[in-house]
């Protein structure tokens, strides 16, 4: 496996010191990012494990890829924290930590005599994070939260699949990855404001607000049309032609976005003279129009090879692109180039797509085994694994 070893090159975040306490995928996604950067993130499971571990097969060992895929440059504890010495070493590890992420249940930390009002007195610079579905209140407030209920719930269902067809889960967690992220932004925004005061504050992302935020142009639309958005599959509901498109061979995306590229498209295929036509002489008209567009340009791209018809549009500046499957993008030189697959001593990864010049990503260590770092982390601090024997499970609970 992975040589588990720091890299010598200093991150954008080294230095900084992070406490995630958060299990399936926005807050330990939120946690990777700001690792793959540098920040020593302590990942604190509970007993049983953190669920994703069993969200497979494909495993390699006893972990899942869908663990492996958001928890790799951490280091890795257990702790029972439903007893009060596991509550107890929890406030140590805070002790020291400039960042705390969880998703705990809401009321889980207050019980615990760790709401936000005593977090805040007992470490008045730590960043608190917290991720959940719906935040503390409201007429949703605690309600648990998850990406595909919350797909449904805030909208985005309604816009995706076909116009005939009925509303469809997008392919990828989308909701539950871009509250990782509104967390990341939280967390930097929260920790540049500290340089100034000297103090930290709550942090809060839920899925409920990353899902309606995503709503663009639908919300937009609506708030000057009152019109509901409704489906209309590959279409964008602003833009034409902007849509797939069938070849001799695999569907093509176009992606025109204005009266040069669409001349451009026309040229390109042989009808020079539809730029001029007066249904298609501006992205409105061409809406409008589209239907008889896209007849037009389904008869006009049915013969070509769906790669060089690609290449010859891009070359001459019409944005566009082939529709390829996983393996497809995983082979691509162009992945390889950007540094987006990660391949060292067995693991392989997705890479970051944050590029920073002087201080890029780094990847140092591979996702942990459970509990795998226990002894390390408490004696960094000066605990004794010892002494919290008690709640510090060394196997996950079955």
């Amino acid at each position: 496996m992975w040589n588990d070893k720091p890299d010598a090159r200093a991150g954008a975040l080294a230095g900084l010191r992070v406490i995630d306490a958060s299990r399936v995928l926005g807050g330990p996604f939120c946690g990777q990012v700001l690792a793959d950067h540098g920040a020593d993130v302590i990942k604190i499971e509970p007993p049983m494990g953190d669920e994703t571990r069993g969200w497979g097969p494909p495993f390699a060992g006893d972990a899942a890829s869908y663990f492996i895929g958001v928890n790799r440059n951490k280091r890795d504890i257990s702790i029972d924290m439903t007893q009060p010495a596991g509550q107890e070493l929890l406030a140590r590890l805070l002790a020291d930590a400039d960042v705390f992420i969880e998703n705990f249940k809401i009321g889980t930390l207050e019980r615990w005599g760790m709401g936000q009002d005593s977090l805040r007195e007992r470490f008045p610079r730590l960043v608190h994070c917290r991720i959940s579905g719906f935040g503390a209140d409201g007429p949703y407030g605690a309600q648990p939260g998850y990406d595909a209920a919350v797909q449904a719930m805030s909208g985005l269902m309604s816009v995706n699949g076909e116009a005939d067809g009925q509303p469809l889960r997008m392919g990828v967690p989308v909701i539950d990855l871009v509250t990782g992220l509104n967390a990341v932004i939280g967390i930097l925004m929260a920790l540049q404001e500290r340089g100034r005061s000297g103090q930290g504050q709550f942090v809060e992302s839920t899925l409920y607000d990353s899902g309606v935020s995503l709503l663009h142009p639908q919300l937009p639309n609506f708030y000057l049309s009152e019109k509901v958005p409704q489906r209309v599959g590959n279409r964008h509901p602003n833009i034409c032609p902007y849509d797939s498109f069938e070849t001799r061979t695999t569907p093509l995306f176009l992606a025109v976005g204005n009266n040069r590229q669409f001349a451009t498209l026309c040229k390109v295929l042989g009808r020079p003279e539809l730029a001029s036509d007066e249904r298609y002489a501006s992205n409105a008209l061409r809406n409008k129009h589209r239907d008889d567009l896209r007849d037009t340009l389904v008869a006009l791209l049915k013969a070509h090879d769906c790669i060089e018809i690609s290449q010859a549009l891009i070359n001459a500046g019409v944005p566009c692109g082939p529709v390829r499957t996983i393996d497809q993008v995983v082979a691509d030189p162009h992945t390889h180039h950007r540094g987006m697959i990660v391949d060292i001593d067995g693991y392989r990864g997705t890479g970051s797509p944050v590029k920073l010049s002087r201080t890029p990503a780094t990847y140092r260590r591979a996702p942990p085994a459970f509990a795998q770092h226990t002894d390390e982390v408490l004696r960094e601090r000066g605990i004794d694994p010892d002494d919290y024997a008690a709640v510090l499970p060394r196997q996950p609970a079955v």
